[in-house]
């Protein structure tokens, strides 16, 4: 693994890809934050040495760095899910590579499912906590060099970025949630009984990504924080029939309000 880590990273510097305070990785319908990113590399993932390439619509599939919140950000616009069909390596290296890239702090979004009755469609969901129903991409050899054989996920999203966050927020009267993410394989959507399931085990919001991601960035010691936009409602008497469509539509419209967030949180990093 430290191999291909090594040789996509050097690829990448060679292109022109140096010292990125931040990396951003961006769920389905949110990419468009990319639109902010000034003096900009992009590079497509297909022309990526050991990448693998997204297949799902909404994710477009290309590395973007440049200038963002007057810092240098790298952006994956277009993640991988496990129900593609890749490996947990697979899933793993991307990650891998931001790091070495020279990162400091990862950011990631998501679309997701409310099972909080709180909720409501276009809310956003700061996470604190995640409960990870998806293989862990760590189960296999472990290379010491990289990380530790048990890393400790005490405080899998940063208490600092998430404190700053909610005063972001509150300066911009943004409605915010913070709430523990689920991941599940999908591709399907929820059943009822899976809803109310994931609301009884402790879960404010279901998706399809995001905890695997933040494990392999933890086993690194890499900082991370991560937002849901809540795209439908999986709580019982507001269950609507849910397209892929409707979720890529619902998470746009909240686009601008995270943009807002990730926009200030990025720019004070230190």
């Amino acid at each position: 693994m430290l191999e291909k880590i090594n040789q996509t990273t050097e690829f990448l510097k060679a292109k022109g890809i140096i010292n990125p305070d931040a990396g951003i990785i961006l769920g389905t319908g949110l990419g468009g934050l990319t639109a902010k990113i000034e003096n900009r590399i992009e590079i497509d993932y297909k022309d990526i040495p050991n990448f693998p390439v997204a297949t799902v619509e909404g994710h477009a599939g290309k590395l973007i760095y440049g200038d963002f919140g007057r810092k240098k950000i790298v952006a994956m616009k277009g993640r991988f899910h496990y129900y593609e069909g890749f490996e947990p390596e697979q899933v793993a290296l991307p990650v891998r590579v931001l790091k070495y890239l020279g990162i400091s702090c990862l950011f990631l979004s998501n679309a997701a499912g409310g099972v909080n009755p709180s909720f409501q469609i276009g809310d956003i969901m700061i996470i604190t906590d995640h409960i990870n129903l998806l293989p862990n991409p760590l189960v296999g050899p472990n290379d010491d060099r990289i990380g530790a054989r048990f890393p400790d996920m005490g405080e899998a999203y940063d208490k600092y970025l998430i404190k700053k966050a909610l005063l972001i927020a509150q300066e911009h009267n943004i409605r915010i949630h913070k709430g523990v993410y689920l991941s599940t394989s999908g591709p399907t959507f929820e059943t009822p009984a899976e809803y109310k399931y994931f609301r009884i085990i402790g879960a404010d919001a279901v998706g399809m990504s995001t905890a695997p991601e933040v494990i392999i960035a933890r086993h690194m010691n890499l900082p991370c924080f991560a937002v849901s936009v809540i795209t439908d409602l999986g709580v019982e008497g507001k269950i609507e029939y849910t397209t892929h469509e409707s979720v890529q539509n619902e998470a746009a419209k909240t686009e601008a309000r995270m943009t807002t967030i990730m926009t200030e949180m990025i720019s004070s990093l230190q």
